[in-house]
């Protein structure tokens, strides 16, 4: 599957559920705060803005928060929040689309790396943030730790959440990196609804060596937003890049993009 067919517009109405999940406050609050800390007043760019979960608090701590997303869906949605002149989008995939000006900070949050399917579009997507940094800028990513120690011999898949009304199940394939995320929704009737996400997984070793070939050093890694130590049981990870002062990457990354045009 496509990821525009993913994002449709029935994930883009679905997605947000504000207070809880993913946009609790004990989850939300910490990584902005550390976003907005990390930016130092700089601007910022999301690379997969999405409905704006982590764009639009950031820009109302006064962050200029400029976004790129592939899923026209999930752009309406982020308009019902906030405008074209609050937060700048441009409509394309992260590893390719180009946003007007230099960035101190570009971000890619909870685990949107992965729904680059290949390893060179993740590594392509590592050399678009470097061309759209400040020398010495930084790219932060949030992302999991890929769970095949919990593997059962002989299996490819295993139940990572279990509530009423839900349950998530992810299978792996070692060979390819590939790890597909089913969601299964049901009330009291006799139908489940079911929904699917492919994604590459990466293991942080093979995370830096990325950085390394787009001009990035690593300069943190912690397990979760606020700090918590990194550790072999730890099943996320928010890695802080720097790019490299004389690292001039390619000839987009020394051409000045104020007046070009977004691509798709």
């Amino acid at each position: 599957m496509r990821q525009d067919e993913i994002w449709d517009v029935d994930a883009a109405q679905r997605y947000d559920t504000p207070g809880s999940g993913m946009f609790a406050p004990e989850t939300l609050g910490p990584t902005v705060d550390r976003l907005a800390e990390l930016a130092g007043g700089g601007p910022v760019l999301e690379f997969a803005v999405g409905t704006g979960r982590v764009a639009v608090p950031l820009a109302a701590r006064g962050v200029p928060v400029t976004g790129i997303e592939l899923s026209e869906p999930m752009i309406a949605q982020l308009r019902t929040k906030a405008d074209e002149r609050t937060i700048p989008v441009v409509v394309g995939d992260m590893a390719t689309a180009a946003a007007p000006g230099r960035f101190a900070l570009v971000y890619l949050v909870y685990n949107t790396i992965s729904n680059l399917l290949t390893q060179a579009e993740q590594v392509a997507c590592f050399r678009n943030a470097a061309r759209h940094l400040t020398p010495g800028g930084r790219f932060v990513i949030e992302l999991g730790v890929p769970s095949l120690r919990q593997l059962p011999p002989g299996q490819d898949g295993i139940v990572f959440h279990a509530e009423t009304g839900y349950i998530g199940v992810d299978t792996y394939d070692p060979l390819s990196q590939l790890l597909v995320s089913y969601h299964f929704t049901f009330d009291d009737g006799k139908q489940a609804r079911v929904g699917r996400c492919p994604q590459r997984y990466i293991w942080p070793a093979e995370l830096d060596l990325m950085g390394q070939l787009a001009g990035f050093d690593l300069e943190s890694r912690h397990a979760d937003w606020t700090g918590a130590e990194f550790t072999a049981e730890s099943r996320s990870h928010v890695s802080v890049y720097r790019r490299r002062e004389d690292n001039r990457g390619d000839d987009w990354s020394r051409r000045d993009t104020s007046t070009d045009h977004p691509t798709a």
